[in-house]
């Protein structure tokens, strides 16, 4: 399981010009699901994001966790986190689980997340979305399982 986590002011999903998710301070975390991943791997990912220090205190020190500082999260399925580019230039997606085995682990990861205390939204799966993301810091870490 991959992610790719921004932290943000704002970030919101939209599908057929209509905005189906959106939150404010928080993590925008595009989520990728592989093969051999499971419950697992999903319960360290959000563990290791829900505690992850990357939000400034009151003296600017990257020190507050997504909880700590009460943020909220926007999940969107990225199945091209899985893309491999080492042959030719067309990327090819074969190590990205199958979309009816990734939904529900997808949802699962989302519930974990509000499990723990976070408020947290979800992407339209497999629709085409447009995703907007404002980035704060600009903070981008990429975490793998």
């Amino acid at each position: 399981m991959r992610a790719l986590l921004q932290r943000v002011e704002s970030a919101s999903v939209s599908v057929e010009n209509q905005t189906i998710a959106r939150i404010g301070r928080g993590l925008a975390i595009l989520l990728g699901v592989g093969h051999n991943d499971g419950e697992a791997e999903a319960g360290y990912l959000v563990e290791k994001i829900a505690n992850l220090r990357i939000f400034e205190d009151d003296q600017d020190k990257v020190n507050l966790s997504l909880l700590d500082v009460k943020g909220e999260a926007l999940v969107v399925s990225q199945f091209t986190l899985y893309a491999d580019i080492r042959k030719g230039r067309r990327p090819s997606f074969t190590d990205a689980e199958l979309p009816d085995r990734a939904r529900p682990l997808v949802e699962r990861f989302a519930q974990l997340l509000r499990d723990q205390g976070v408020p947290t939204q979800t992407g339209a799966f497999g629709a085409h979305m447009l995703v907007e993301i404002r980035n704060d810091g600009p903070v981008t870490i990429y975490l793998e399982k």
